[in-house]
């Protein structure tokens, strides 16, 4: 899951985005509001993580022009504005979430994945489609209850396939979502992701519309 952190604090934001990596997300990190619009209206994310006091352009400032354009990407600030005034602010302004600085780094990630299960309409936390089953949070995955080990980037795809199952994810959409800027990628990552998780899952799972992209399908349809 690709995520966007806007945070100008330099220790703090590395801190933030090895943090969120090391529990599976794909993190670009900018230091300032206007870098975090141009990265909201060219790039594709699954999440925000916004701080509130930032250079060139206020993180309230970002949250309206994000809402009033229409987008409906999760939004979890995290913020040193601890007053009452503040979250509610923040919340009336559109934000999913609100959390206070200091925190700890394996709640922001656990408020973040239950962020993005409700976009998605799921309100389980272990994702289940047939015989596979899926825990973000425990990083875990299982097919006809037995255990599967997935490296992360195996793993990242395998969500990205079933929070979408039934529709088409094109070999672009997958790799945009799976890598962070400055991220090295190989032109046959995708495809070699994919036969890895064929192999340990089962061919029939992920289906390629050819010209098109991958699909998993939902049990109930063919």
């Amino acid at each position: 899951m690709r995520i966007l952190l806007v945070e100008d604090d330099p220790l703090l934001g590395d801190g933030m985005q090895a943090g969120l990596k090391q529990a599976g997300f794909s993190v670009d990190w900018v230091r300032d509001g206007a870098a975090a619009q141009l990265a909201l209206e060219t790039g594709s994310y699954a999440g925000l993580v916004l701080d509130l006091g930032l250079p060139r352009l206020q993180g309230m400032e970002v949250l309206r022009r994000l809402r009033a354009a229409g987008n409906k990407l999760p939004v979890l600030i995290a913020t040193a504005r601890d007053a009452v005034e503040d979250r509610i602010r923040g919340l009336d302004a559109g934000a999913d979430d609100y959390v206070v600085k200091p925190f700890d780094l394996n709640e922001l990630a656990a408020r973040l994945r239950a962020l993005m299960r409700r976009s998605g309409g799921e309100a389980a936390p272990v994702l289940q489609i047939g015989e596979l089953a899926l825990d973000p949070g425990a990083r875990t995955a299982s097919h006809r209850g037995l255990a599967v080990e997935l490296s992360q980037r195996e793993f990242t795809l395998l969500h990205e396939l079933m929070l979408n199952a039934g529709r088409v994810l094109s070999r672009d959409q997958l790799q945009e979502r799976l890598y962070a800027w400055g991220e090295e990628i190989e032109s046959n990552a995708i495809e070699v992701h994919i036969h890895h998780l064929r192999r340990k899952l089962a061919p029939e799972l992920i289906r390629t519309v050819r010209g098109v992209g991958y699909l998993m399908p939902r049990p109930d349809h063919d």
